[in-house]
């Protein structure tokens, strides 16, 4: 984990920690070799040619940004979450849905 992204991690509120950790597990097991991590709008990002996702922490939620077009795709899978133009908004009450976050990255990927 890059020293910044780790900081961003340790830096949100303790209770958070893990679940923002698992998330950067989720979404670092897909990224092929050469890919960047970096913090990039506040919140860290996964590069590979192109931002393929970016993460946050907030009060009420965890969001996703794997931009308009990976939301427009996986609309149906999405029914259930709040979304906008390009995030995802993940409830802190549930398991994050990892099945979907990866495929979400996965087409970011083939789509680059």
């Amino acid at each position: 984990m890059e020293k910044l992204v780790r900081e961003y991690i340790e830096n949100q509120p303790t209770a958070r920690q893990e679940k923002l950790l698992q998330l950067y597990e989720i979404i670092q097991k897909q990224m092929p070799a050469g890919y960047d991590e970096k913090i990039s709008y506040g919140m860290p990002t996964f590069h590979y040619h192109k931002n393929i996702i970016h993460f946050a922490n907030f009060k009420n939620h965890i969001g996703i940004y794997p931009g308009p077009k990976a939301i427009n795709v996986f609309k149906d899978q999405l029914e259930g979450y709040k979304t906008s133009i390009g995030a995802i908004q993940l409830p802190v009450d549930q398991p994050l849905p990892e099945d979907l976050i990866t495929q979400i990255v996965q087409f970011n990927l083939d789509n680059v």
